[in-house]
């Protein structure tokens, strides 16, 4: 037999066992076999498990420490994982777990807001929710999955969601009036700007409490999604409507946006003072105790017909990339942001449930305040998370200030402030 031939040979035995190989399967099924469709769907459904000897520690902020612990507790028996809480609240978290995360001493789980998940994921400190996202996405509102999904990958598991509505004292004001007309002449009984008594306030400098205006009137930051920094609408001819019409404010908020921040507000809402107040439910705690008969109502239509559309923020928690118990800190931010827990931290702590089911329940419709959140939620707008939207703040306060305090053209204030938005973005500042 000559060399070719044996060659020949061997090639075809070669092929022959190439294709053998190629048709076998993750479980071993080969050529000739049928894999078994029950074994594999076994396979996909089969639970996750914590690594042995697996030990979490969980940031937060301090007032969320009970909340942390009650739940570690549930953890702890039904999976044996000591869960140990460390404070340090979702407005610090991220930066910290750039730094700390690589270095290997970084919290396994960690609570952050949504809008700085582009700069989690820039640093590579956050794991995707892979194993549990479809649980997540179906059960959780749909605007707080858009907020945690960036660059078509969702992060974290929704714990709660904020936005902004109005706060108003019941022996002042019946009810927050439907539209800017009817608070504009609730204005013109109620106001006395020598004794500091105004009819409504919000940080009017603040791009924060700005948004809803422009928004409403169509004004968007980073195009239609929120995800495109070269797509700036805060100049368009709506913004620019929306900017004249708060300007026309200032004849019932006769003062400096300096002179209006949290802390007055406040002052002024709980003396009495202030009738209507925009802020979050992070005040909500505070103004109960403060103001006897405190209601929460929705934000007033504008000039033009359409509801004003808020931020809205969403916290979560999020796996550190570099944990080394990745499965049980994956099963860890899902116990904890599970429908029963969601309800729980409303009990204890008020927090807004993104859980669906959650914020759908007897216990927080019951609420008047909460369930008037969550209705403003429901029209709100998630900022941003792309890191462009650190640009967004300065340039805005300024853009304000011009506009508010002195009386300048609202087109060539937000005409400026795009502009300083696009450098700044360009240079990476």
């Amino acid at each position: 037999m000559s060399r070719k031939r044996n060659w020949g040979i061997l090639s075809s035995i070669l092929i022959m066992m190439l294709l053998v190989s190629a048709c076998g399967g993750p479980s071993g099924t080969g050529a000739g076999q049928t894999a078994d469709p029950a074994a594999s769907a076994g396979e996909e459904m089969q639970e996750m498990k914590p690594e042995d000897g697996a030990k979490l520690t969980v940031w937060d902020s301090g007032d969320q420490k009970a909340f942390i612990e009650e739940a570690a507790k549930a953890f702890k028996e039904k999976y044996n994982v000591d869960v140990t809480f460390a404070e340090l609240g979702p407005d610090k978290s991220m930066v910290q777990m750039v730094t700390d995360g690589p270095a290997g001493v970084g919290a396994d789980v960690f609570a952050g807001v949504h809008d700085q998940i582009g700069q989690g994921v820039s640093a590579g400190v956050l794991m995707p929710n892979d194993w549990f996202e479809e649980d997540t996405r179906g059960r959780n509102s749909e605007l707080a999955v858009k907020a945690l999904t960036y660059e078509n990958i969702l992060y974290g598991y929704p714990k709660s969601v904020e936005t902004t509505a109005v706060f108003y004292n019941k022996d002042l004001i019946k009810d927050v009036p439907q539209d800017w007309k009817g608070v504009v002449d609730f204005a013109n009984t109620f106001n006395d700007t020598k004794a500091n008594k105004f009819a409504i306030m919000w940080e009017v400098g603040n791009g924060y409490y700005v948004f809803p205006f422009l928004g409403g009137y169509g004004a968007y930051l980073f195009g239609k999604e929120g995800t495109d920094a070269t797509d700036i609408g805060m100049n368009n001819e709506q913004a620019v409507e929306g900017a004249k019409f708060i300007q026309s404010l200032n004849k019932i908020l006769p003062l400096k946006t300096s002179d209006i921040n949290a802390d007055i507000k406040k002052s002024l809402f709980t003396s009495n003072k202030l009738a209507m107040n925009i802020s979050g439910p992070w005040d909500t705690g505070s103004l109960k105790e403060a103001v006897k008969n405190l209601g929460v109502g929705m934000y007033p239509n504008l000039p033009n017909g359409k509801p004003m559309t808020p931020f809205s923020g969403v916290k979560a928690y999020f796996v550190n990339a570099y944990t080394k118990y990745p499965n049980a800190s994956k099963m860890f931010a899902d116990f904890i942001t599970s429908e029963e827990w969601q309800v729980k931290n409303f009990e204890m702590n008020g927090a807004l449930p993104a859980n669906t089911k959650a914020a759908a329940s007897e216990t927080i419709q019951s609420d008047p305040i909460a369930s008037v959140f969550l209705k403003q939620f429901d029209n709100s707008v998630p900022m941003p998370s792309i890191p462009a939207t650190a640009q967004f703040w300065s340039p805005m306060e300024a853009a304000m200030s011009s506009i508010w305090n002195d009386n300048k053209d609202p087109k060539a204030a937000l005409d400026n402030m795009v502009k300083q938005m696009k450098s700044n973005i360009q240079t990476g500042q």
